[in-house]
């Protein structure tokens, strides 16, 4: 399993399951479980979105949560079309310039695990892990293809 730092009130969207579409500029191999982690800075600007808004952000649910791993997803496969500057059918979330991240079955916790962030991919420590099998158990926390 590898983990994605994202700002929110994006992870929020991710975690909620309305956001299927992780816009990023670049691209990676590994695919299947994706933990997603809560950055500790939030996307400010982006609370004028219009799609934000048509799915109620909530500050107050626990998915807000900032610094720690709030869901799990599954990284399906990248679209590159439009980093190339072409168009294609990713949907609303999809931003064009970007490798699209398509993600589904999103799993949130019961609660956040807290836990420091890192650029990229990264893999959580045992003691993540172990909490996230409690909290989720029968979940499949193995690596996923790289």
């Amino acid at each position: 399993m590898q983990v994605l730092s994202v700002r929110q009130p994006w992870a929020w969207a991710i975690a909620r399951g309305y956001k299927e579409v992780e816009n990023r500029t670049w691209d990676t191999t590994y695919r299947g479980v994706l933990a997603i982690h809560a950055s500790l800075r939030m996307d400010h600007d982006s609370l004028k979105n219009p799609l934000l808004k048509d799915v109620g952000w909530d500050p107050a649910d626990p998915m807000a949560a900032t610094g720690g791993i709030i869901a799990l997803v599954n990284l399906d496969g990248i679209c590159t079309t439009a980093k190339s500057g072409q168009k294609c059918d990713c949907g609303l979330w999809a931003e064009a310039g970007s490798c699209h991240w398509q993600l589904s079955n999103a799993r949130p916790l019961p609660e956040p695990i807290m836990t420091l962030g890192q650029p990229g991919l990264w893999m959580p420590a045992p003691a993540v892990v172990a909490g996230l099998a409690k909290m989720l158990p029968g979940e499949s926390l193995v690596a996923g293809r790289v």
